[in-house]
């Protein structure tokens, strides 16, 4: 049921750009601002069904009611099929182009779309199972999928990523490390409120980090 009246549970007024106005719906009344009624008003229930409320066209007073009721918008709205259409057409629209990119992306992008949004380890499964995730991930969300795709720190998140993967970095408490057969000393130290990935990120983005980068790049397998 909606709110018909006002209340001191329930407060309905509408601000017609220069003072609140009290509403009512009242079926035997012209209009739905009290102040506009009579003293002989018929309450009358407004009631949703399954969700849905059909208004008669000949019952303009709980149009206008409807129209103007504070939670309109919020609580229900009027179907417009239109509106509907528009919006889940360009819905298929961008699923469709999400989908067309994941099919012609390289496997290397994948993989980083894969560790970056799905934090998945590209090299536990097989390629085919990464093809049905990625495209899985596109079709479901679109727009997401769209952005990170388009978003060349992408390929940088995910390198970091495919380093912890490797197990060239490794986190030790409150700092990352690098583990190398001839190099177990403190990277960083993870600042508070960061995590070993986003401070590597960042780190790696600084001149004596990019060169820190490059050289365990050539430590990752192929």
């Amino acid at each position: 049921m909606l709110a018909s009246r006002n209340t001191v549970a329930r407060r309905l007024y509408y601000f017609d750009g220069t003072r609140n106005r009290e509403l009512r719906y009242a079926r035997n009344q012209k209009s739905p601002f009290v102040d506009e009624q009579d003293g002989n008003f018929i309450l009358e229930p407004i009631i949703f069904e399954d969700g849905f409320l059909k208004v008669e066209d000949t019952n303009l007073v709980l149009q206008r009611f409807l129209e103007v009721h504070p939670d309109n918008g919020a609580l229900f709205e009027e179907v417009d099929n239109k509106r509907d259409a528009t919006k889940e057409l360009e819905f298929i629209e961008v699923e469709i182009e999400a989908m067309n990119v994941a099919r012609k992306m390289e496997i290397s992008m994948m993989e980083n779309v894969a560790r970056v949004a799905l934090e998945v380890d590209p090299t536990r499964i097989s390629t085919s199972e990464l093809k049905r995730d990625i495209l899985v991930y596109a079709k479901n969300n679109p727009e997401e999928f769209l952005s990170i795709a388009n978003d060349p720190q992408v390929a940088h998140d995910g390198l970091v990523s495919k380093m912890f993967d490797a197990g060239v970095l490794v986190t030790k408490k409150t700092a990352v490390h690098f583990n190398l057969s001839t190099n177990k000393s403190k990277m960083i130290s993870i600042p508070l409120g960061e995590t070993a990935k986003s401070a590597t990120r960042a780190y790696f983005l600084t001149d004596e980090g990019v060169d820190i980068m490059k050289t365990l790049e050539k430590h990752l397998p192929d």
